[in-house]
Formats: C-alpha cells, structure tokens, sequence
C-alpha cells in the first residue's frame, strides 16, 4: 500500500493496539499530527511536554502495555528528557517519538535541532533515528516488542520531518526477529531448586517483593507462594500493594522511610528472597554488610541488576512470574515440604514487633496529621483505587498508610521525580476510566505540575488531588534538621497561590481542611463529588515523616 511515511506510523500503533497518546505538537513532528487526526487514536494534549511521558507512565503501569508519548525536535524533545528516565528508572514499557529537523541539515546546528538519541544514551532502553523510510515498519514493531519484553524500558524513535513527509509502500511486519537480543523467561531448574533447598533449611525467611512483581503481572502467583510456604513478605516502595495489606504475612514497606517491623524483618531474616527488587540505597542502606549474615536469593529478568548492589548466593535469572511458579512447584516436592512448619519461633518474634509498633495517628494543634488523614482515605476509597503519590514527604505519608485491597500505588521510584503525581493519574485514569484515581502531592510538587488541571479539564480526566500544604519543600527541610543543623537554605514556599482560587479558576470544586475532625467530611467531599475536586490540607511546617 502506497502511503506517506506519516500515515504509516499512524498505521503501526493501529496495528499495536494503541488506542491513548500523549503529547504536545510542534512544527517537525506535525506531518505525523496531520495523519493523526484522521485516525480513531485519542490524543491527550498535556500542558509540558516532560508530562507526556508521566502520562504515558500511568496509562502503562494500569495496562501493561508499552505506552506512546509524541513531542517535537528540541525543547519539546529535551523537556521529555526526564519523563524518559523517570521511566526508564522504574521498569517502564514507552515507545517515545519525537520530530527530527529535516534529514539534510541533521548537524548543523539549525533551529530547535538537538541530538535526541545522543542525549538519552545513558537512561534509555533501545533508541532509533529513521534515515531510509523504508525501516519504518520494522522499527516501529521492533520498538514496541523491545519496550514491552525482558526487563521492560522506554523506547525512543526520532524521525525527521522530511522522512515523515516520503512515500512508501507500506507493509507491517507480523514478527520480530533480533538476533542480539534474547531475554530469558523460565528460572534455571538447578538454581530454582537450590533456591527450594535454601529456603526449606532456612530458620527465619523473608521475601522482599520489588516493583519487578507488577511489571510480571506476578501478584497472584506471589499470593499462591505465600499462603504455601508462609513466608513473611515485606515491601520496596515500588512493590507496595504486591501482598494485600490485610494478608496475615504482610509486614509492610521496608527502607529509609520503611515502618520499624519491616526493617527489623530485613535485619533479623537469614534467608532474604529478593523478587524483582534492585536493592537501591534507599532501601537497603547497606548491603554489603547485610549480606555477609544471610543467604540471598535474587531472581529478576535482568541479569545485569543481580548482584550490583548486593552479594548474592543464589541467582536466578528470568520472569518473576514463572520464578515463583516454579519455586511453588519445587515447594511441595517429596522432602522438602516448605509449608510454614518450623517457623512459629520467627513468627512469634515478628508480631511481637508488630504489636510493638503504634503508627502515630495523635491530633494535632490546628493542623492535620497527614498520616491519620492518609489512614482515614484508604478506609473511604474504593477497594480497586489508584492512588498516585508524588516525591517528597506526601510519598512516605501515602507509602506507610497504604491499605487499598485490589487497587494500586503508584509512584516514582528510582528518580524521584517531583511533579510526577499528577500527569501520572491523568494517565492511570485515561487507561482505567471507571476506577477512582486520587494523586496526592506536596505544595511543593504540585507547583511543578498544577498547569495539567487543564488537561484534566479538556479531555475529562477526572481526577481527585490532595494537596498537603505545609509551605515547606517538607523533605528537604526535614533533612536540613537532620544533617545540616536545622540550617534551612531555599526551602520556603512563599508566595505560592490560594490553591482553592486555582481550583475555581479551572471550573474545579475544592476544600480545604486543618483540623483533625475535618478529616472524614472533607474526604467524604473528595470521594462523592463528580468529576474532578480538590482537597488542600494544611500540616504543620514541623511534620516529620517519622
């Protein structure tokens, strides 16, 4: 079929299923727009370009499928630059195209030209510049299965707007075939039963579920091995909501900011099974001396995370999924019987700290306690809500309260990227329209990312936001106490806007609460109002996230 280089791209998301883009026009990249808006494909115009690829972030972690985000040559492409390695960070499926000044003048310094694919070399998956139009259909099939395969990644194709305008007869390939890349899916048996045999010697056993249990699709078959070997199971940031919060082996988030009985798990267990975790220094500050008490078990896809920042005993390379499918097989095999027996004695220890632990839920004068307020929403929201944190203090008051029974958390994790919440819901909502979706943000991050209530408005994306206002960059004040003698240094919010007047500027209802018995009234606003609605709750500047 002979057609323009445009309306081939068009055909090639088509044919992937792709049926929500992100994006933000400009000049290179509008031979594609125009082709574009002759298809069925919805395009969510966001409010920065960075945003584009937080939206397509949420709308991939909710459907599983690599996500599709379009911004133009130069500022649009570099302002895209930490939305790409946000997700590149997190394990996150994204075809990302972007316009190219035209083929002839690739070098010269022209008008808003910049080297994209040079640019993103080091936090990206797999990049491409079309040169031959003719590559269009083999590329975009190639991204899309790279993007969405092994250890997934953001997937970059930039193409120069002269290439988009040619013409080609067009065909889209059925299959991939790279011979250089090959990822591994099934767990090697020996290792798998050597896993099996490690465990079943073991005294007190943990799990450490990672993001990698949400990118397998593995919570079912991460359940199925629990309630089988009744191991307790603690949390990274990125796989909270792995074990429901009400599960009897859940212990909850471990880390910096983890709760005391996951952390004293992590320290006590001299089995530690890391599933799809990477062992950043957030969560486990010290690795290397952690691991010279314990055996360590590490299965993930990517054979390049394990043992980088952990010793490791016993590897296990391939999907996490079938891992602990196999590992539950190898489980209930004559001789090892892994059934919870012979464990009383680490379990008791580890409700003992359970009852131990009081999350501080007191009241506050004339302000809210965040983590009573974060505590009372999880029992209102729906059990299937998304809830999509932000960076900064909201996140640990979101993270260590987190109780939704068959929704998810979602955050960033590797980069910290503030400003992330919000397009990230718009996203999450874009791809589950009929679930709850709530961001909740900082006054500080929502400052970096308010301008996509018009999104939310133009596309109706409804969105619930929490806003805690404490006029502070609230972690970086609390770190400034810590380690620089309470000097606090540019951490003051001064001057930022009545956000319930912002709201109303977007046609968006609002409340704002500071008082503890506010709390159930305000969140009853929040949860029955239609459309959109924003809650602003004031803490006090000295809140900790201890």
């Amino acid at each position: 079929m002979i057609t323009t280089v445009s309306e081939a791209m068009v055909r090639c998301l088509e044919a992937e299923g792709v049926e929500t883009i992100f994006g933000y026009p400009g000049a290179t990249i509008c031979p594609f727009y125009d082709a574009l808006s002759r298809s069925n494909i919805r395009h969510v115009l966001v409010r920065t370009e960075q945003n584009a690829g937080h939206a397509a972030n949420g709308y991939a972690r909710m459907t599983g499928k690599p996500a599709v985000c379009v911004v133009t040559s130069g500022p649009g492409a570099t302002n895209l630059i930490t939305g790409i390695s946000t997700a590149y960070m997190d394990s996150i499926p994204m075809v990302i195209i972007t316009g190219q000044v035209v083929s002839s003048l690739l070098g010269s310094d022209v008008f808003q030209e910049v080297d994209i694919t040079g640019s993103v070399e080091a936090f990206i998956k797999h990049s491409y510049l079309i040169k031959d139009p003719k590559d269009i259909g083999r590329i975009f099939k190639e991204a899309f299965y790279i993007a969405g395969t092994g250890r997934p990644g953001p997937v970059l194709i930039d193409i120069p707007m002269d290439v988009q305008k040619m013409e080609i007869d067009f065909t889209y390939p059925e299959k991939v075939s790279i011979r250089s890349y090959r990822p591994s899916f099934k767990g090697h048996i020996g290792q798998i039963n050597k896993a099996a045999a490690a465990i079943a010697k073991a005294k007190r056993p943990l799990i450490v579920a990672g993001g990698g249990i949400f990118i397998s699709k593995a919570e079912k078959t991460l359940r199925t091995f629990v309630e089988k070997t009744k191991i307790p199971v603690v949390t990274t940031l990125m796989g909270i909501g792995a074990l429901q919060p009400d599960d009897p082996c859940a212990l909850g988030m471990i880390g910096m900011h983890g709760i005391r009985p996951a952390n004293y798990a992590v320290g006590q267990a001299d089995v530690l099974i890391l599933c799809g975790a990477r062992v950043a220094d957030r969560t486990i500050p010290n690795p290397e001396a952690l691991a010279r008490h314990k055996t360590i078990i590490h299965m993930d896809i990517d054979p390049a995370e394990i043992g980088k920042n952990i010793g490791v005993d016993i590897p296990v390379v391939g999907d996490i999924r079938m891992i602990l499918s196999q590992l539950t097989e190898a489980a209930c095999e004559d001789g090892l019987e892994i059934d919870g027996s012979g464990w009383d004695d680490w379990w008791e220890e580890l409700h003992h700290q359970q009852k131990e632990y009081h999350p501080d839920h007191g009241d506050r004068k004339n302000y809210v306690n965040p983590k009573l307020f974060m505590h009372a929403l999880y029992q209102k929201l729906p059990e299937d809500a998304i809830v999509v944190a932000d960076v900064g203090q909201n996140q640990m008051w979101a993270a260590n309260e987190f109780s939704v029974k068959k929704g998810r958390f979602l955050t960033s994790g590797g980069m910290g990227t503030m400003g992330y919440s919000l397009p990230c819901a718009i996203g999450a909502k874009a791809a589950c329209p009929d679930r709850m979706t709530v961001s909740v943000c900082g006054d500080g991050s929502f400052q970096m990312c308010f301008m996509e209530l018009a999104t939310e408005c133009q596309h109706h994306i409804p969105v619930k936001t929490v806003v805690f206002t404490n006029n502070r960059l609230g972690m970086v004040r609390e770190h400034q106490r810590v380690a620089w003698d309470n000097n606090l240094t540019a951490v003051f919010l001064d001057g930022s806007p009545d956000f319930a007047k912002l709201a109303e500027a977007y046609g968006i209802p609002s409340a704002r609460i500071h008082l503890n018995d506010q709390i159930e009234l305000a969140i009853d606003s929040l949860i029955h109002s239609e459309g959109s609605f924003l809650l602003e709750v004031i803490v006090d500047p000295l809140e900790s996230t201890l």
